[in-house]
Protein backbone atom coordinates (compact mmCIF):
# COMPACT_ATOMS: atom_id res chain seq x y z
CA UNK A 1 0.00 0.00 0.00
CA UNK A 2 1.63 3.38 -1.37
CA UNK A 3 2.65 5.39 1.98
CA UNK A 4 0.33 8.79 2.02
CA UNK A 5 1.19 12.22 0.68
CA UNK A 6 1.92 14.66 3.05
CA UNK A 7 -1.10 16.97 1.69
CA UNK A 8 -3.35 13.88 2.63
CA UNK A 9 -1.23 13.89 6.56
CA UNK A 10 -2.28 17.40 7.26
CA UNK A 11 -5.76 16.64 6.05
CA UNK A 12 -5.72 14.50 8.26
CA UNK A 13 -4.62 15.70 11.18
CA UNK A 14 -6.41 18.81 10.84
CA UNK A 15 -9.81 17.02 10.77
CA UNK A 16 -8.92 15.36 13.98
CA UNK A 17 -8.40 18.49 15.68
CA UNK A 18 -11.03 19.80 14.52
CA UNK A 19 -14.64 18.23 15.56
CA UNK A 20 -16.80 20.81 13.77
CA UNK A 21 -15.66 19.08 10.16
CA UNK A 22 -17.35 15.74 11.26
CA UNK A 23 -20.91 17.43 10.89
CA UNK A 24 -19.83 18.55 6.97
CA UNK A 25 -18.74 15.05 6.30
CA UNK A 26 -22.01 13.50 7.85
CA UNK A 27 -24.13 15.66 6.08
CA UNK A 28 -22.60 14.63 2.76
CA UNK A 29 -23.04 11.28 4.03
CA UNK A 30 -26.91 11.53 4.95
CA UNK A 31 -27.45 13.83 1.14
CA UNK A 32 -25.31 12.29 -1.10
CA UNK A 33 -25.52 7.89 0.01
CA UNK A 34 -27.83 7.57 2.48
CA UNK A 35 -30.27 9.46 1.42
CA UNK A 36 -30.77 8.49 -2.31
CA UNK A 37 -30.60 4.47 -0.82
CA UNK A 38 -33.39 4.84 1.78
CA UNK A 39 -35.30 6.80 -1.18
CA UNK A 40 -34.74 3.70 -3.77
CA UNK A 41 -35.27 0.72 -1.32
CA UNK A 42 -38.32 2.16 -0.31
CA UNK A 43 -39.05 2.57 -3.99
CA UNK A 44 -38.78 -1.09 -4.47
CA UNK A 45 -40.33 -2.42 -1.57
CA UNK A 46 -43.31 -0.11 -2.45
CA UNK A 47 -42.79 -2.00 -5.78
CA UNK A 48 -42.94 -5.05 -4.44
CA UNK A 49 -45.12 -4.78 -1.85
CA UNK A 50 -47.66 -3.53 -4.46
CA UNK A 51 -46.73 -6.87 -6.54
CA UNK A 52 -46.39 -9.63 -4.46
CA UNK A 53 -49.46 -7.36 -1.83
CA UNK A 54 -51.99 -8.25 -5.00
CA UNK A 55 -51.03 -11.84 -5.03
CA UNK A 56 -51.42 -12.00 -1.10
CA UNK A 57 -54.54 -10.54 -1.29
CA UNK A 58 -55.34 -12.71 -3.69
CA UNK A 59 -54.43 -15.66 -2.27
CA UNK A 60 -56.45 -14.66 1.16
CA UNK A 61 -59.84 -14.17 -1.11
CA UNK A 62 -59.34 -17.38 -2.75
CA UNK A 63 -59.12 -19.33 0.22
CA UNK A 64 -61.98 -17.53 2.02
CA UNK A 65 -64.74 -17.83 -1.29
CA UNK A 66 -63.66 -21.39 -3.09
CA UNK A 67 -63.82 -24.59 -1.51
CA UNK A 68 -61.10 -26.74 0.01
CA UNK A 69 -60.94 -28.39 -3.18
CA UNK A 70 -60.68 -25.61 -5.81
CA UNK A 71 -58.36 -23.84 -3.49
CA UNK A 72 -56.07 -26.74 -2.99
CA UNK A 73 -56.11 -26.56 -7.43
CA UNK A 74 -54.88 -22.91 -7.27
CA UNK A 75 -52.56 -24.29 -5.16
CA UNK A 76 -51.21 -26.65 -7.08
CA UNK A 77 -51.10 -24.71 -10.59
CA UNK A 78 -49.70 -21.79 -8.87
CA UNK A 79 -46.78 -24.01 -7.22
CA UNK A 80 -45.62 -25.28 -10.80
CA UNK A 81 -46.46 -21.29 -11.53
CA UNK A 82 -43.39 -20.42 -9.38
CA UNK A 83 -41.35 -23.04 -10.65
CA UNK A 84 -41.86 -21.26 -14.41
CA UNK A 85 -41.24 -17.87 -13.06
CA UNK A 86 -37.88 -19.38 -11.73
CA UNK A 87 -36.83 -20.69 -14.68
CA UNK A 88 -37.81 -17.47 -16.44
CA UNK A 89 -35.24 -15.56 -14.32
CA UNK A 90 -32.50 -17.91 -14.78
CA UNK A 91 -32.81 -17.66 -18.20
CA UNK A 92 -33.80 -13.81 -18.79
CA UNK A 93 -33.96 -11.66 -15.59
CA UNK A 94 -30.59 -12.82 -13.78
CA UNK A 95 -28.64 -12.70 -16.84
CA UNK A 96 -30.22 -9.05 -17.73
CA UNK A 97 -29.35 -7.65 -14.17
CA UNK A 98 -25.92 -9.05 -14.19
CA UNK A 99 -24.92 -7.87 -18.38
CA UNK A 100 -26.48 -4.90 -18.25
CA UNK A 101 -24.34 -3.57 -15.26
CA UNK A 102 -21.25 -4.97 -17.18
CA UNK A 103 -21.45 -6.47 -20.81
CA UNK A 104 -24.62 -3.67 -22.64
CA UNK A 105 -24.11 -1.11 -19.83
CA UNK A 106 -23.60 1.21 -22.68
CA UNK A 107 -26.47 -0.13 -24.99
CA UNK A 108 -29.13 -0.93 -22.61
CA UNK A 109 -31.84 0.18 -25.05
CA UNK A 110 -30.78 -2.32 -27.73
CA UNK A 111 -30.26 -5.22 -24.98
CA UNK A 112 -33.52 -4.64 -23.93
CA UNK A 113 -35.20 -5.13 -27.22
CA UNK A 114 -33.28 -8.18 -28.06
CA UNK A 115 -34.52 -9.39 -24.58
CA UNK A 116 -38.07 -8.58 -25.48
CA UNK A 117 -37.96 -11.46 -28.64
CA UNK A 118 -36.10 -13.46 -26.30
CA UNK A 119 -39.23 -13.37 -23.95
CA UNK A 120 -41.82 -14.07 -26.68
CA UNK A 121 -39.60 -17.36 -27.68
CA UNK A 122 -39.22 -19.00 -24.01
CA UNK A 123 -42.98 -17.82 -23.24
CA UNK A 124 -44.53 -19.71 -26.23
CA UNK A 125 -42.16 -23.28 -24.85
CA UNK A 126 -43.85 -22.66 -21.86
CA UNK A 127 -47.38 -22.78 -22.88
CA UNK A 128 -46.54 -25.59 -24.78
CA UNK A 129 -45.48 -27.53 -21.83
CA UNK A 130 -48.83 -26.04 -19.74
CA UNK A 131 -51.16 -26.66 -21.89
CA UNK A 132 -50.05 -30.30 -22.04
CA UNK A 133 -50.05 -30.56 -18.56
CA UNK A 134 -53.86 -29.17 -18.25
CA UNK A 135 -54.72 -32.48 -20.92
CA UNK A 136 -52.68 -34.62 -18.57
CA UNK A 137 -54.71 -33.24 -15.70
CA UNK A 138 -58.13 -33.83 -17.73
CA UNK A 139 -57.23 -37.34 -19.18
CA UNK A 140 -54.75 -38.89 -16.98
CA UNK A 141 -54.74 -37.60 -13.11
CA UNK A 142 -59.15 -37.16 -13.61
CA UNK A 143 -58.82 -34.07 -11.84
CA UNK A 144 -60.96 -31.11 -13.54
CA UNK A 145 -60.46 -28.65 -10.99
CA UNK A 146 -56.55 -28.99 -11.70
CA UNK A 147 -56.94 -28.96 -15.30
CA UNK A 148 -59.00 -25.68 -15.64
CA UNK A 149 -56.55 -24.39 -13.08
CA UNK A 150 -53.70 -25.46 -15.17
CA UNK A 151 -55.39 -23.84 -18.45
CA UNK A 152 -56.08 -20.67 -16.91
CA UNK A 153 -52.03 -20.35 -16.02
CA UNK A 154 -51.09 -21.20 -19.66
CA UNK A 155 -53.42 -18.26 -21.01
CA UNK A 156 -51.95 -16.01 -18.48
CA UNK A 157 -48.17 -16.40 -18.05
CA UNK A 158 -46.79 -14.98 -20.90
CA UNK A 159 -48.57 -11.56 -19.33
CA UNK A 160 -47.60 -12.40 -16.07
CA UNK A 161 -43.88 -12.67 -17.18
CA UNK A 162 -43.50 -9.86 -19.57
CA UNK A 163 -45.21 -7.64 -16.85
CA UNK A 164 -42.05 -9.10 -14.94
CA UNK A 165 -39.81 -8.41 -17.22
CA UNK A 166 -40.69 -4.77 -17.29
CA UNK A 167 -40.38 -4.17 -13.78
CA UNK A 168 -36.98 -5.51 -13.59
CA UNK A 169 -35.79 -3.25 -16.54
CA UNK A 170 -36.63 -0.36 -14.14
CA UNK A 171 -33.85 -1.53 -11.98
CA UNK A 172 -30.86 -1.57 -14.21
CA UNK A 173 -30.18 1.95 -13.46
CA UNK A 174 -31.87 1.80 -9.89
CA UNK A 175 -34.67 3.40 -10.43
CA UNK A 176 -37.87 1.45 -9.27
CA UNK A 177 -40.04 4.04 -9.41
CA UNK A 178 -41.69 3.35 -12.76
CA UNK A 179 -42.06 -0.18 -11.83
CA UNK A 180 -44.07 0.63 -8.57
CA UNK A 181 -46.27 2.25 -10.78
CA UNK A 182 -46.98 -0.03 -13.19
CA UNK A 183 -47.30 -2.57 -10.02
CA UNK A 184 -50.30 -0.20 -8.83
CA UNK A 185 -52.09 -1.19 -11.51
CA UNK A 186 -51.74 -4.52 -11.26
CA UNK A 187 -52.91 -4.09 -8.02
CA UNK A 188 -56.24 -2.28 -8.64
CA UNK A 189 -57.25 -4.66 -11.54
CA UNK A 190 -56.01 -8.48 -9.72
CA UNK A 191 -58.21 -7.31 -6.51
CA UNK A 192 -60.87 -5.23 -8.56
CA UNK A 193 -60.93 -8.11 -10.72
CA UNK A 194 -61.32 -10.90 -8.31
CA UNK A 195 -64.29 -9.05 -6.40
CA UNK A 196 -66.31 -8.84 -9.54
CA UNK A 197 -65.74 -12.14 -10.85
CA UNK A 198 -66.72 -13.55 -7.34
CA UNK A 199 -69.60 -11.16 -7.26
CA UNK A 200 -70.95 -12.68 -11.19
CA UNK A 201 -70.47 -16.36 -9.84
CA UNK A 202 -67.86 -16.89 -11.53
CA UNK A 203 -64.74 -17.34 -9.42
CA UNK A 204 -62.58 -20.00 -10.36
CA UNK A 205 -58.83 -21.05 -10.46
CA UNK A 206 -59.39 -20.91 -14.09
CA UNK A 207 -60.56 -17.27 -13.64
CA UNK A 208 -58.89 -15.81 -11.36
CA UNK A 209 -55.39 -16.62 -12.84
CA UNK A 210 -57.02 -15.26 -15.88
CA UNK A 211 -57.49 -11.90 -13.95
CA UNK A 212 -53.60 -11.84 -12.96
CA UNK A 213 -53.23 -12.20 -16.73
CA UNK A 214 -55.33 -9.34 -17.93
CA UNK A 215 -53.84 -7.49 -14.81
CA UNK A 216 -50.15 -8.20 -15.61
CA UNK A 217 -50.86 -7.32 -19.60
CA UNK A 218 -51.71 -3.70 -18.66
CA UNK A 219 -49.33 -3.26 -16.06
CA UNK A 220 -47.10 -4.59 -18.78
CA UNK A 221 -47.88 -2.22 -21.49
CA UNK A 222 -47.56 0.94 -19.20
CA UNK A 223 -43.93 -0.02 -18.47
CA UNK A 224 -43.72 -0.61 -21.80
CA UNK A 225 -44.52 3.11 -22.91
CA UNK A 226 -42.31 4.42 -19.98
CA UNK A 227 -39.10 2.90 -20.87
CA UNK A 228 -39.57 3.61 -24.57
CA UNK A 229 -39.64 7.45 -23.20
CA UNK A 230 -36.60 6.81 -20.23
CA UNK A 231 -33.94 4.98 -22.41
CA UNK A 232 -31.31 6.59 -24.27
CA UNK A 233 -30.87 5.28 -27.95
CA UNK A 234 -29.51 2.12 -29.26
CA UNK A 235 -26.71 2.48 -29.78
CA UNK A 236 -26.28 -0.98 -32.04
CA UNK A 237 -28.74 -3.38 -32.81
CA UNK A 238 -28.12 -6.74 -30.75
CA UNK A 239 -29.34 -10.21 -32.79
CA UNK A 240 -31.50 -12.54 -30.65
CA UNK A 241 -28.88 -15.29 -31.04
CA UNK A 242 -26.10 -13.20 -28.91
CA UNK A 243 -28.34 -12.17 -26.65
CA UNK A 244 -29.81 -15.99 -25.78
CA UNK A 245 -25.92 -17.18 -26.05
CA UNK A 246 -24.45 -15.49 -23.28
CA UNK A 247 -27.69 -16.05 -21.54
CA UNK A 248 -27.11 -19.60 -21.69
CA UNK A 249 -23.54 -19.77 -20.95
CA UNK A 250 -24.72 -17.49 -17.92
CA UNK A 251 -28.14 -19.14 -17.41
CA UNK A 252 -27.26 -22.78 -17.71
CA UNK A 253 -26.53 -23.27 -13.97
CA UNK A 254 -28.71 -20.79 -12.98
CA UNK A 255 -31.32 -22.49 -14.84
CA UNK A 256 -30.22 -26.37 -12.72
CA UNK A 257 -30.12 -24.19 -9.98
CA UNK A 258 -33.78 -22.62 -10.12
CA UNK A 259 -34.93 -26.23 -10.13
CA UNK A 260 -33.19 -27.80 -7.46
CA UNK A 261 -33.90 -24.29 -5.60
CA UNK A 262 -37.80 -25.14 -6.37
CA UNK A 263 -37.59 -28.52 -4.63
CA UNK A 264 -37.03 -27.96 -1.15
CA UNK A 265 -39.99 -25.42 -0.68
CA UNK A 266 -42.67 -26.42 -3.52
CA UNK A 267 -42.47 -29.78 -4.57
CA UNK A 268 -44.40 -30.57 -1.06
CA UNK A 269 -47.60 -28.66 -2.86
CA UNK A 270 -47.69 -31.44 -5.68
CA UNK A 271 -46.72 -34.44 -2.95
CA UNK A 272 -49.56 -33.57 -0.22
CA UNK A 273 -52.18 -33.34 -3.44
CA UNK A 274 -51.26 -36.91 -3.79
CA UNK A 275 -50.65 -38.27 -0.52
CA UNK A 276 -53.76 -35.87 1.52
CA UNK A 277 -55.69 -34.34 -0.94
CA UNK A 278 -56.36 -31.09 -2.88
CA UNK A 279 -57.58 -29.83 0.59
CA UNK A 280 -54.35 -30.61 2.57
CA UNK A 281 -52.46 -28.85 -0.20
CA UNK A 282 -54.62 -25.86 0.27
CA UNK A 283 -53.80 -25.52 4.05
CA UNK A 284 -49.84 -25.22 2.95
CA UNK A 285 -50.87 -22.58 1.33
CA UNK A 286 -52.59 -21.06 3.86
CA UNK A 287 -49.41 -21.29 5.26
CA UNK A 288 -47.23 -20.43 2.84
CA UNK A 289 -49.33 -17.30 2.39
CA UNK A 290 -48.40 -15.83 5.63
CA UNK A 291 -44.66 -16.19 4.70
CA UNK A 292 -45.44 -14.69 1.54
CA UNK A 293 -44.79 -10.62 2.86
CA UNK A 294 -41.37 -12.01 4.06
CA UNK A 295 -39.90 -13.40 0.59
CA UNK A 296 -41.19 -10.80 -1.43
CA UNK A 297 -40.04 -8.14 0.48
CA UNK A 298 -36.51 -10.06 0.57
CA UNK A 299 -37.00 -10.74 -3.61
CA UNK A 300 -37.43 -6.95 -3.61
CA UNK A 301 -33.96 -6.00 -1.72
CA UNK A 302 -32.42 -8.82 -3.77
CA UNK A 303 -33.30 -7.35 -7.04
CA UNK A 304 -32.22 -4.10 -5.88
CA UNK A 305 -29.09 -5.11 -4.14
CA UNK A 306 -28.02 -7.59 -7.06
CA UNK A 307 -27.07 -4.76 -9.34
CA UNK A 308 -25.03 -3.19 -6.77
CA UNK A 309 -23.46 -6.08 -5.55
CA UNK A 310 -22.22 -7.07 -9.24
CA UNK A 311 -20.70 -3.44 -9.69
CA UNK A 312 -18.97 -3.54 -6.36
CA UNK A 313 -17.29 -6.71 -7.01
CA UNK A 314 -15.88 -4.90 -10.01
CA UNK A 315 -15.23 -1.57 -8.27
CA UNK A 316 -13.41 -2.68 -4.85
CA UNK A 317 -12.79 -6.04 -5.24
CA UNK A 318 -12.96 -9.47 -2.29
CA UNK A 319 -12.79 -6.87 0.87
CA UNK A 320 -16.48 -5.07 0.31
CA UNK A 321 -17.92 -8.05 -1.09
CA UNK A 322 -16.95 -10.00 2.12
CA UNK A 323 -18.36 -7.17 4.07
CA UNK A 324 -21.49 -7.06 2.05
CA UNK A 325 -22.33 -10.67 2.25
CA UNK A 326 -22.36 -10.27 6.62
CA UNK A 327 -24.38 -7.18 6.52
CA UNK A 328 -26.92 -8.45 4.04
CA UNK A 329 -27.19 -11.76 5.59
CA UNK A 330 -27.85 -10.33 8.98
CA UNK A 331 -30.38 -7.26 8.03
CA UNK A 332 -32.09 -10.47 6.34
CA UNK A 333 -32.50 -12.73 9.52
CA UNK A 334 -33.00 -9.74 11.32
CA UNK A 335 -36.25 -8.39 8.97
CA UNK A 336 -37.35 -12.47 9.36
CA UNK A 337 -37.21 -12.48 13.40
CA UNK A 338 -39.16 -9.20 13.68
CA UNK A 339 -41.68 -9.96 11.29
CA UNK A 340 -42.45 -13.45 12.92
CA UNK A 341 -42.27 -12.26 16.72
CA UNK A 342 -44.98 -10.10 15.95
CA UNK A 343 -47.20 -12.45 13.74
CA UNK A 344 -46.83 -15.49 15.99
CA UNK A 345 -48.64 -14.66 18.64
CA UNK A 346 -51.42 -13.70 16.92
CA UNK A 347 -51.49 -16.65 14.42
CA UNK A 348 -55.10 -17.79 15.47
CA UNK A 349 -56.69 -14.61 15.33
CA UNK A 350 -55.17 -13.85 11.91
CA UNK A 351 -56.32 -17.34 10.88
CA UNK A 352 -59.58 -16.95 11.79
CA UNK A 353 -59.78 -13.53 10.39
CA UNK A 354 -57.96 -13.91 6.93
CA UNK A 355 -59.77 -17.69 6.02
CA UNK A 356 -62.80 -16.85 7.79
CA UNK A 357 -62.74 -20.19 10.07
CA UNK A 358 -60.74 -22.43 7.67
CA UNK A 359 -57.33 -24.00 8.05
CA UNK A 360 -57.09 -23.40 11.88
CA UNK A 361 -55.31 -26.86 12.23
CA UNK A 362 -52.61 -25.36 9.80
CA UNK A 363 -52.27 -22.40 12.52
CA UNK A 364 -50.38 -24.59 15.66
CA UNK A 365 -47.70 -25.37 12.93
CA UNK A 366 -47.02 -21.31 11.98
CA UNK A 367 -43.96 -21.48 14.56
CA UNK A 368 -42.25 -24.68 12.90
CA UNK A 369 -43.06 -22.92 9.60
CA UNK A 370 -41.75 -19.52 10.39
CA UNK A 371 -38.38 -21.31 11.85
CA UNK A 372 -37.57 -22.32 8.22
CA UNK A 373 -38.17 -18.91 6.55
CA UNK A 374 -35.61 -17.41 9.25
CA UNK A 375 -33.06 -19.93 8.60
CA UNK A 376 -33.49 -19.33 4.71
CA UNK A 377 -32.86 -15.65 5.64
CA UNK A 378 -29.51 -16.36 6.69
CA UNK A 379 -28.84 -17.38 3.02
CA UNK A 380 -29.53 -14.41 0.76
CA UNK A 381 -26.10 -12.61 1.57
CA UNK A 382 -23.91 -15.01 -0.03
CA UNK A 383 -26.76 -16.01 -2.61
CA UNK A 384 -26.40 -11.86 -4.11
CA UNK A 385 -23.10 -11.98 -3.91
CA UNK A 386 -22.43 -15.44 -5.88
CA UNK A 387 -24.92 -14.32 -8.35
CA UNK A 388 -23.45 -11.08 -8.76
CA UNK A 389 -19.97 -12.72 -9.03
CA UNK A 390 -21.06 -14.41 -12.51
CA UNK A 391 -21.01 -17.65 -10.21
CA UNK A 392 -24.58 -18.87 -10.15
CA UNK A 393 -23.54 -22.73 -10.19
CA UNK A 394 -22.20 -22.80 -7.22
CA UNK A 395 -25.99 -21.83 -5.69
CA UNK A 396 -26.93 -25.12 -7.81
CA UNK A 397 -24.71 -26.83 -5.32
CA UNK A 398 -26.25 -25.58 -2.11
CA UNK A 399 -29.92 -26.01 -3.95
CA UNK A 400 -29.33 -29.45 -4.88
CA UNK A 401 -28.31 -30.29 -1.38
CA UNK A 402 -31.70 -29.33 0.01
CA UNK A 403 -33.43 -31.20 -2.96
CA UNK A 404 -31.80 -34.14 -1.66
CA UNK A 405 -33.12 -33.73 2.02
CA UNK A 406 -36.35 -33.20 0.47
CA UNK A 407 -36.73 -36.09 -1.68
CA UNK A 408 -35.30 -38.62 0.27
CA UNK A 409 -36.81 -37.50 3.84
CA UNK A 410 -39.53 -35.49 2.39
CA UNK A 411 -41.36 -37.52 0.94
CA UNK A 412 -41.79 -40.25 3.31
CA UNK A 413 -42.12 -37.46 6.13
CA UNK A 414 -44.95 -36.23 4.05
CA UNK A 415 -46.72 -39.61 3.65
CA UNK A 416 -46.74 -40.69 7.15
CA UNK A 417 -46.57 -37.22 8.87
CA UNK A 418 -48.51 -35.31 6.99
CA UNK A 419 -48.40 -31.32 7.24
CA UNK A 420 -46.03 -31.66 10.09
CA UNK A 421 -43.61 -33.69 8.40
CA UNK A 422 -43.36 -31.31 5.05
CA UNK A 423 -43.03 -28.60 7.48
CA UNK A 424 -39.84 -30.68 9.02
CA UNK A 425 -38.50 -31.41 5.68
CA UNK A 426 -38.28 -28.26 4.65
CA UNK A 427 -36.26 -26.70 8.03
CA UNK A 428 -33.92 -29.26 7.33
CA UNK A 429 -33.42 -28.90 4.25
CA UNK A 430 -32.83 -25.38 4.62
CA UNK A 431 -30.29 -25.74 7.39
CA UNK A 432 -28.03 -27.74 5.03
CA UNK A 433 -28.47 -25.27 2.07
CA UNK A 434 -27.41 -22.20 4.08
CA UNK A 435 -24.61 -24.20 5.18
CA UNK A 436 -23.42 -25.11 1.82
CA UNK A 437 -24.22 -21.02 0.24
CA UNK A 438 -21.60 -20.01 2.86
CA UNK A 439 -18.78 -22.87 1.95
CA UNK A 440 -19.30 -21.97 -1.76
CA UNK A 441 -18.73 -19.01 -1.43
CA UNK A 442 -15.66 -19.15 0.92
CA UNK A 443 -14.49 -21.53 -1.65
CA UNK A 444 -15.01 -18.77 -4.31
CA UNK A 445 -13.05 -16.47 -2.20
CA UNK A 446 -9.75 -18.48 -1.88
CA UNK A 447 -9.86 -19.53 -5.48
CA UNK A 448 -10.03 -15.62 -6.24
CA UNK A 449 -6.97 -14.68 -3.88
CA UNK A 450 -5.06 -17.82 -5.39
CA UNK A 451 -5.68 -16.15 -8.84
CA UNK A 452 -4.69 -13.27 -7.66
CA UNK A 453 -1.19 -13.94 -6.31
CA UNK A 454 1.58 -12.56 -7.94
CA UNK A 455 3.90 -14.87 -10.04
CA UNK A 456 7.08 -15.91 -9.28
CA UNK A 457 9.74 -13.67 -11.31
CA UNK A 458 11.87 -15.42 -13.64
CA UNK A 459 15.65 -14.31 -14.36
CA UNK A 460 15.82 -12.75 -18.04
CA UNK A 461 18.66 -14.59 -19.15
CA UNK A 462 16.08 -18.06 -18.09
CA UNK A 463 13.10 -16.72 -19.26
CA UNK A 464 11.30 -18.19 -22.26
CA UNK A 465 11.19 -15.44 -24.45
Amino acid sequence: MPASSPEKSTAVLESAAAPEHLPVLSRRFVTEKFLPWVMKGGLALLDYGLFSGSNFLLGILLARWLSPEQYGAYALAFSIFILVTFLYQAMLLEPLSVFSGTTYRSNLRGYLNSNVWLHWGISAVICLLLGATAVAAKFWWHSPASAMAFAGMTAATPFILIHALGRRSFYLKLSPGPAAFGSFFYLALTVGGVFLVNKLGWLSAFSAFLVMGFAAMVGGFIMVFQLHAKLEPATAPLHLRETWAKHWEYGKWALGTCIVGWIPTYVYIPLVSKFSGLAVAGELRALMNLGGPVLQTYAALSMLFLPYAARLQGEQGQKSTIALTRKLAALFVAGALAYWVVLIPLRRPIFNLLYAGKYMDAASLLPLFAAETVIWSAALGPAIVLRAMEYPRSLFFANGAASVVAILFGIPATRYFGLRGVIWSMVVANVLYVAVAFLMLERKMASLRAERKPAVAVPAEEGAF
